[in-house]
């Protein structure tokens, strides 16, 4: 009953078995090899139109060197109030940018809306120089509590964010599972939608540490090469980054991983629902789910070896809890099982029984 994170989970049959096979012979390095070119052409083909991708280790990588290629210093980077950037990543995304900084916006549903991003953007014009200079904006798909951007959404920031001159990024770490959520193709929720550079994740959805900045203009990618080999994200051996991706994205894997994991979300949560003293926080729209559980079945699931984490409720719900039960997170992946999904409900259950 592992529903601490999708981060806690292995890898996909099909990316290990990939992997071992790019582990024999011998391979041109620095990204020069040609299975790092094929996959290149892959995310080509996966967003319907030419792009500019590179490999990084981990999210935060991800993040951070997209919005520096945008952000110099002095640079105001908008988001989320809760979002991953500024929220758990350490003041990566300011170190990478050279002393940028984020202007964190309240939104409802964990999201950014438009009117809100325009005030946002306004409190910085262009004349005033004591309080900075707007950069970038960055939304996350899925958002931190586990909803997702409609492409007309997207669209709509977008256009605010044009409008001002800035770039639109995207941390898709869960962009999988929002995209197999939502029913739509990745370019209608991305460079359709008004994105322009993305974080695509793979190490939550069935890769080893397999992360890739794709750029939708692949003119704006210019210099970005050199900002990653100093950031410290040039693989030596990119061929086993590669190796996954090719896996990963063959034949929309990537899409089935997510869309396994967005079902046993489903399960739980009309569980949770069905479950006496028990409720959801809102409804899912990917892989996860926030629940009210009663302290009681909360020690007994604990007692079981259930692994979640208890969220804090100071943001998406806006009243204290005190004594009344509490939220947590329930985090779903193309590893979790149905009995495991039907184990974690019975204990929940019981309370009713």
């Amino acid at each position: 009953m592992i529903f601490a994170s999708d981060n806690w989970t292995g890898a996909s049959d099909r990316v290990a078995a990939a992997l071992v096979e790019a582990a024999g012979g011998y391979a041109p390095a620095y990204g020069n090899d040609p299975l790092t070119a094929a996959v290149e052409a892959a995310f080509t083909r996966v967003f319907e139109r030419e792009v500019a991708a590179f490999f990084v280790a981990t999210g935060t990588a991800a993040n951070s060197l997209s919005l520096a290629q945008f952000s110099k210093p002095g640079g105001v980077v908008f988001c989320h109030r809760d979002a991953h950037i500024a929220v758990d990543e350490g003041g990566a995304p300011e170190f990478f940018g050279g002393g940028s900084r984020l202007h964190r916006i309240d939104g409802a549903d964990g999201k950014l809306w438009p009117a809100d991003l325009a005030a946002a953007i306004a409190l910085y014009p262009a004349v005033f120089i004591h309080h900075g200079q707007p950069a970038a904006v960055s939304i996350s798909q899925l958002t931190e509590i586990g909803t997702a951007y409609m492409p007309a959404e997207i669209a709509a920031l977008a256009a605010v964010a044009h409008e001002a001159g800035l770039p639109l990024h995207m941390d898709g770490a869960r962009f999988g599972n929002a995209v197999a959520g939502l029913g739509v193709t990745p370019a209608e929720a991305s460079w359709r939608a008004g994105v322009d550079v993305m974080s695509f994740g793979g190490s939550k959805n069935g890769c080893f540490a397999a992360e890739a900045v794709v750029f939708f203009n692949p003119e704006q990618a210019k210099g970005f090469a050199f900002h990653r080999k100093r950031g410290g994200h040039l693989f030596s051996k990119s061929r086993f980054v590669a190796a996954q991706f090719s896996a990963y994205l063959e034949a929309d894997h990537w899409l089935g991983l997510a869309s396994h994991a967005n079902a046993m979300a489903r399960r739980l949560a009309e569980g949770i629902e069905a479950a006496s003293g028990s409720s959801l926080a809102w409804q899912p729209q990917g892989n996860e789910v926030f629940a009210l559980i009663p302290k009681s079945a909360d020690a007994r699931l604990r007692a079981a070896g259930a692994a979640y984490y208890e969220w804090p409720t100071a943001g998406p719900i806006a009243a204290p809890l005190d004594n009344q039960p509490i939220l947590v997170r329930l985090v779903t992946s193309f590893q979790t099982q149905a009995s495991e999904v039907d184990a974690f409900l019975q204990i929940l259950s019981a309370d009713a029984a």
